[in-house]
């Protein structure tokens, strides 16, 4: 397995996964119109424009994606995916680790999950993010916000 920069071509194979990957997480909440879920290839390949996105490889399949971006000091790290059938397997860490190291510059990196979403956070909190704060997006859905810190040498 191996973890490298994404390429305009990954998009539709990366758009199937993410919604494959969310599922899961459409069903914990019984929220089948969540933008994952919704988003189109136009908006996937405007969020490329925009995005530094990462691919974990297996057999030269893409098994999991990231993507993130900055402003000011802070990396937003956002869909972090892995196929169902690759889980629990280290994918989803190797590739935190890998767009933290693309964003070397950044001093503070910001993820976001669902509340009930508990092997997100589980993965998010092994990797030192602290929940900082929670949002109510509506009765059903409220999203927990973790930040890490960088270290000061």
């Amino acid at each position: 397995m191996k973890i490298e920069r994404s390429v305009v071509e990954d998009l539709p194979e990366i758009l199937i996964l993410q919604k494959l990957a969310y599922r899961s997480e459409a069903e914990i909440y019984n929220d089948f119109s969540i933008p994952p879920l919704t988003q189109t290839l136009e908006e996937i390949q405007e969020d490329f424009r925009r995005q530094k996105f990462l691919k974990a490889l297996a057999n030269d399949k893409i098994t999991g994606s990231c993507r993130a971006y900055s402003k000011g000091d802070t990396c937003y790290i956002g869909r972090l995916i892995v196929h169902p059938d690759f889980q629990n397997q280290g994918i989803g860490a190797k590739l935190m680790n890998k767009i933290e190291a693309i964003f070397k510059d950044a001093k503070r990196f910001e993820v976001f999950t669902g509340h009930k979403s508990e092997r997100n956070i589980y993965l998010y909190q092994k990797l030192g993010y602290k929940q900082f704060t929670v949002e109510e997006i509506h009765a059903g859905l409220t999203l927990v916000y973790l930040e890490k810190f960088k270290p000061v040498p």
